[in-house]
């Protein structure tokens, strides 16, 4: 990836702005049962330590801090207890995603250092989302809740790859960014934007 590909990652409506995760992610899905709970489960895990990050059963102040929302209908959030307090333009938010037409919708909560503190991710299982398989669709939705992401980072390519028409797997350009975003030696969190060129720098070393 070049310099400019990485920056475009991670540039958003106010300029540059990158952050990840500190504290270990634990995630909870809510909507589905059995068996696709167990490939979600199974795709967070492999995207969180493809990342070399690190998960926990808890997390002391929020119990759980990645979650997950599968629903068929915008609605069926109003009716989620202390949703609100999590998401607080809630009663705004819903009548613009019924508007849009939205499928997905996902919000993040940050430390005061900026990294990545929680994220809520919200998919109506409608069109191309409903079309996916489970495997696919915890992998995606797993890559793109691991770091913040800009709005053009996966607006012409997905995350994903199909080698030979098997599995998906991470893309390995994707791969290896996330790799060297999660590297101790760089930042939680920066807007400044010549951290792209010591990502693309790490991520040609990654092979990526």
């Amino acid at each position: 990836m070049t310099p400019a590909e990485v920056e475009t990652c991670f540039t958003t409506s106010s300029g540059y702005r990158f952050a990840r995760w500190g504290r270990p992610v634990v995630p909870v899905v809510f909507g589905v049962e059995g068996q696709s709970l167990d490939v979600l489960k199974q795709a967070i895990e492999a995207t969180v330590f493809a990342c070399g990050h690190r998960m926990a059963e808890t997390d002391p102040e929020l119990g759980a801090n990645l979650m997950m929302f599968f629903l068929r209908d915008w609605q069926e959030l109003a009716a989620v207890e202390n949703l609100d307090r999590m998401i607080p333009d809630l009663d705004a938010l819903l009548p613009r995603l019924e508007a849009e037409a939205a499928l997905q919708y996902r919000a993040f909560r940050f430390e005061r250092t900026g990294g990545i503190r929680a994220a809520f991710v919200f998919l109506r299982m409608a069109g191309d989302l409903a079309r996916q398989p489970a495997a696919d669709l915890g992998l995606e939705q797993a890559v793109k809740s691991m770091l913040l992401w800009g709005h053009e980072a996966f607006a012409a390519r997905s995350p994903l790859a199909r080698p030979g028409g098997g599995d998906a797997v991470l893309r390995p350009d994707i791969a290896a960014l996330l790799r060297a975003a999660y590297d101790p030696v760089m930042p939680e969190a920066t807007e400044d934007s010549s951290h792209a060129l010591r990502l693309a720098a790490r991520v040609q070393v990654l092979g990526g």
